[in-house]
């Protein structure tokens, strides 16, 4: 890379964002990609991965393709880089045809630097018809561990990448992921079509933070509540279920803490307004699932609990690294319940059940939807789930994830309780528009939509309560409010958001002996699943140095120890564990449980008493039981 070239790297760096210098391998990244080779960055969380590809961007003429699975993010960084002057897009699901359309023309012919895609919409024909006009500089993938079938989050749609290469074949490829084991990153370049193996790795070592596992002999909220007690500043508390969430968040509220939750089940409003009272301080403690977090940058937080011990250790690692981003010590905790091994072992089981099974809950989907065989090739309809297990019996977590192996081997397509946005479409004449005496709100909104939907008197038009209301100097509800209004004078008609979940046959639906899940969907991914979970069964168990067992299977074989974490310190956990045989008791009070459900249903669960066993160890037992979701809805 030539001097000059250096120079303008720096210059952009400068002017945008401030920085005299790179860090870490950013200006070695930077120059591969500049100079047009297909690129594979490892960088921790934290670690600056957006100005690898935002700086060449800027220095490259064309415009550069962001494919990224977050929303959020993308929202975030166009606003961002707007906020710069630099002309950038988005375009992800719940947009309107129209508004794709314009974004993408845009991109065609307004001189803009940034389009941002989810990896979804990679496929669709409009997108693919309007890319063949663009003047892409690169690619740049994000999760880029999202390709691979050997990663802990293989998304299908990011096989659709391939595709998009064939279109744009002198486009170079840039890669960023801040969780690859040795195997993931090899896949990574095959699946993308590396010409060669081309890797820049920053160690995934963080310093400041400080590992420890934590065992407890009493309730989980009390030692998240000592824990919460002995630190300060912010924190997040990771949890598996979204009841768990919600509960654990308001038994701390009870108890003193400011605290709120987060999972998959709120509203995209709901969630933005939560992560923001967090961001800002308002609140203290987020407690979520691991819906929360990719995305999110509060360099100040303190410490990451996990409640539940994760699926996996690239999960762990990634969310325990949203600690310390400010690089001042920070505390990452696993709490080890009394079973913690036990049920690690149990979610193989849950998440690729057998095959039969699987078989199973396809014949019940279809008659519950009434689909007949040989009928239903592109259909969709809407599909609760909780209703669904209540008619056949089944419980929740393993339908759930039968009906994933089924999306993913291509016999249908699931999507769990997406939100629709609202729509309107204006239902009297024109001329009856005039001399109407509205609400001012009512009103201005009516001439909003006029002005900003083009069609809207023919077809319903999807709109954003947010954006309107940002337009209007209005908050949502007055917006809400005024939506109502005009409905109601049979002005328009308006469909509120919901969330939907939904099925669609990407098959005709087959006899039983027809379906068949191959071998890399359910056989090789269960056998990574084990292996993921035993390392994790190992971590809560070894006595070598936290941080190195953990860089080790990163591939960072020559890791030294942190000196930090409890195994190096000797301070191995804050509470005595329980003996085997407790938590063999346990199992076998649990495993009564559900054998009891099975044979009478969930009824039997409203006063519950099991011969022989003291009521509060049943008690304890059906608590934890809601928490991992074992039931719906107990």
């Amino acid at each position: 890379m030539s001097a000059s070239q250096d120079s303008v790297y720096l210059s952009i760096l400068k002017e945008y964002w401030g920085f005299d210098a790179f860090r870490g391998i950013q200006q070695e990244i930077i120059e591969s990609i500049g100079a047009g080779r297909d690129t594979l960055g490892l960088m921790p969380t934290g670690g600056g991965k957006s100005i690898t590809f935002q700086v060449p961007a800027l220095a490259k003429e064309g415009l550069c393709l962001v494919i990224s699975p977050l929303i959020a993010l993308m929202k975030d960084q166009v606003e961002h880089l707007r906020r710069k002057g630099i002309k950038s897009v988005a375009v992800y699901t719940g947009m309107s045809r129209e508004e794709v359309i314009v974004a993408l023309e845009n991109c065609i012919f307004g001189n803009f630097k940034f389009l941002y895609v989810s990896p979804e919409r990679l496929s669709s024909e409009l997108f693919l018809a309007k890319l063949h006009h663009m003047h892409v500089s690169f690619i740049a993938v994000d999760e880029a561990h999202c390709i691979s079938q050997w990663g802990y989050d293989f998304r299908p749609s990011y096989l659709t990448i391939a595709k998009v290469r064939r279109v744009l074949p002198n486009a170079p490829v840039l890669a960023l992921t801040a969780t690859a084991t040795p195997a993931v990153v090899r896949d990574i370049q095959r699946q993308l079509g590396f010409a060669r193996e081309n890797v820049f790795r920053m160690s995934f070592e963080r310093k400041n933070l400080i590992y420890s596992v934590c065992s407890f002999a009493g309730t989980m909220e009390q030692q998240v509540k000592e824990l919460l007690q002995e630190t300060e500043g912010s924190a997040i508390v990771y949890i598996r279920s979204r009841r768990g969430a919600r509960e654990l968040a308001e038994w701390l509220a009870a108890e003193g803490f400011r605290a709120t939750f987060y999972h998959a089940g709120l509203t995209n409003q709901e969630k933005n307004d939560r992560a923001r009272s967090w961001q800002q301080g308002d609140v203290r403690i987020m407690v979520a699932t691991n819906a929360f977090g990719m995305g999110i940058d509060k360099p100040d937080v303190r410490l990451v609990i996990h409640a539940d011990v994760p699926d996996s250790p690239e999960a762990y690692f990634q969310e325990a690294g949203r600690a310390g981003r400010d690089g001042l010590p920070a505390h990452a905790v696993l709490l080890r319940g009394p079973r913690a091994e036990a049920v690690l072992r149990r979610r193989v089981d849950e998440t690729y059940p057998p095959e039969e099974y699987v078989v199973q809950v396809y014949e019940d989907m279809c008659c519950y939807l009434q689909i007949a065989v040989g009928d239903g090739f592109g259909v969709t309809r809407e599909f609760s789930l909780e209703e669904f297990c209540r008619n056949f019996r089944h419980f929740p977590v393993r339908a759930y994830n039968a009906l994933q192996l089924l999306s993913r081997a291509g016999y249908i397509e699931w999507a769990d309780a997406e939100e629709n946005q609202s729509r309107v479409m204006i239902t009297c004449r024109r001329e009856e528009l005039y001399g109407l005496h509205l609400p001012p709100t009512a009103d201005r909104l009516l001439g909003l939509l006029l002005r900003s939907y083009t069609g809207i008197f023919s077809e319903y038009s999807f709109i954003d309560e947010s954006r309107l209301a940002v337009e209007l100097a209005a908050t949502q509800e007055e917006v809400g409010e005024a939506l109502i209004t005009l409905s109601r004078a049979h002005i328009l008609s308006f469909i509120p958001r919901k969330f939907v979940p939904y099925v669609t046959f990407v098959q005709r639906r087959l006899d039983n002996d027809e379906i068949v899940l191959p071998r890399a969907v359910y056989a090789d991914r269960r056998l990574e699943l084990e292996q993921r979970l035993q390392t994790m069964i190992g971590y809560l168990n070894t006595a070598e140095c936290r941080s190195r067992y953990l860089l080790n299977y990163f591939g960072e074989t020559k890791a030294r120890e942190c000196g930090q974490c409890d195994n190096c310190l000797g301070t191995h956990g804050l509470l005595p564990a329980r003996q085997p045989a407790q938590v063999a008791e346990l199992e076998t009070i649990r495993r009564r449980i559900l054998d009891l459900v099975r044979q009478q249903g969930r009824g039997v669960l409203g006063n519950l008493h099991l011969p022989g066993v003291a009521d509060s160890k049943v008690a304890e037992v059906l608590h934890q039981m809601m928490l991992e979701e074992d039931f719906l809805a107990l």
